[in-house]
């Protein structure tokens, strides 16, 4: 059996290699099919390894005089770089465990590769860390186009995007009204031991991320799990007890979850993917609430709509996912920026859909967890322009004509779009 390290680094190798060759970091994952610790240990190798692709790839580039074609030696190579990076008190022992690993690679002939490898970049640390720092995919680990696009779009605040980008993100609960507040359930997690701080009345910020099954009462629905800059769709949205609401592409249900914790509605929730929306009941249930679930694609409203107007819609709509990325470290490296138009293309089918359905007077929020203004600004003004009535609306309880925010992301919240609009 392999020493703890060791067996991280193998099977992190693994799942990187799956996500250079395209595919999905949490499928793999789940395929991979771990048992508890060494999951914990390997995601965490594995995410570190991928939101620092841009530099490891780079160093990589450096120190091989040729590419290394197989898949989970070039993965074992990037892990322990990014380790060595990040530990470099524990250097003896990232090489010493990456060798071990690399024992299991190929009947063990990059062994010698892999030691080799690793101790030069520790002889040549500096040298080759300034050369890093001089190229700005290997920089900002990001892939050169996002960092073009986010320096076109937010300017002044480029750089900090992309640096929170490459951060831990936070773990923010959202406590249940329903069944207690954020004034009697914060001690509760001090009782327990957990380190925490609301944010505001029903929004309390973990100083160190855990496992769900450690947060008090969660099991029984005391709290979600939900980032804080998620949390402001419920109170966007502004639905009042008694309104017909429709949570548009709803999985996994927090946003509709935290719309019924706050008003009585009468809401749908909706979403294409089966698996997906049966995490929404799952959820619901958990939290002791209810809601009607359909599996259909919002743009083919004859599948789903059945002709009576909603009073409020959320319109949290498919994105690249850009102000999220540090928690899908794979998705910087696995999108392509022609990915953007397609998002935007389907952003404008759902939306143009959900206006049809939506009662004179009533209010849609559109709601994206993208950067990029192509996916928000841009496309609500050409969403306006095509729409004679529909108006831009102030956030409830401000006083800006403003209605559109985009929340960048920071240490204590992921990045979110949110423009109100109403129906004339």
């Amino acid at each position: 059996m392999l020493p703890p390290l060791a067996e991280a680094l193998h099977a992190a190798a693994g799942l990187i290699a799956t996500v250079l060759a395209g595919r999905n970091f949490d499928v793999a994952l789940a395929r991979a099919a771990l048992p508890g610790p060494l999951r914990a240990a390997t995601m965490d190798l594995a995410y570190s390894t991928l939101r620092a692709f841009g530099r490891g790839d780079f160093l990589l580039g450096l120190l091989l005089e040729r590419p290394v074609k197989d898949p989970a030696a070039r993965g074992l190579l990037l892990a322990a770089l990014a380790r060595l990076e990040a530990r470099p008190d524990e250097a003896h022992t990232t090489v010493d465990q990456a060798v071990t690993a690399a024992a299991r690679l190929a009947r063990g002939q990059f062994k010698g590769l892999v030691n080799g490898v690793l101790r030069n970049f520790l002889r040549r640390r500096e040298e080759l860390l300034a050369l890093a720092a001089a190229d700005p995919v290997a920089r900002w680990q990001h892939p050169a186009w996002w960092i073009e696009r986010l320096q076109q779009d937010h300017p002044a605040h480029w750089e900090s995007i992309l640096a929170a980008g490459n951060s831990h993100p936070p773990l923010c609960l959202r406590v249940n009204r329903r069944r207690t507040t954020g004034a009697d359930y914060l001690p509760q997690l001090h009782a327990a031991g957990i380190a925490a701080r609301a944010l505001d009345d029903s929004a309390i910020l973990i100083e160190k991320p855990l496992p769900v099954e450690r947060i008090p009462g969660f099991g029984a629905g005391l709290c979600s799990v939900q980032d804080w800059g998620a949390q402001a769709a419920a109170g966007r949205l502004d639905a009042q007890d008694g309104m017909r609401v429709l949570d548009a592409c709803a999985a996994p249900g927090g946003k509709a979850a935290h719309l019924l914790e706050t008003a009585q509605v009468d809401l749908t929730a909706l979403d294409a993917d089966a698996p997906r929306a049966a995490r929404i009941t799952d959820n619901l249930r958990r939290l002791g609430l209810a809601a009607t679930v359909k599996v259909a694609d919002a743009r083919d409203v004859e599948a789903w709509w059945d002709g009576r107007p909603y009073d409020r819609i959320l319109a949290d709509v498919p994105c690249s996912a850009s102000g999220v990325v540090r928690r899908h470290p794979d998705a910087k490296w696995l999108r392509r920026e022609s990915d953007i138009a397609g998002f935007a293309t389907t952003q404008k089918a759902i939306v143009d859909v959900l206006w049809r359905t939506l009662a004179p007077g009533g209010k849609m929020l559109y709601v994206t967890c993208s950067l990029f203004g192509e996916e928000n600004a841009r496309q609500l003004e050409a969403f306006t322009g095509r729409h004679a009535d529909a108006r831009y609306l102030p956030a409830p309880g401000t006083t800006t004509s403003d209605a559109q925010l985009q929340h960048l992301p920071d240490a204590e919240h992921d990045g979110f779009y949110y423009a109100l609009l109403q129906k004339d």
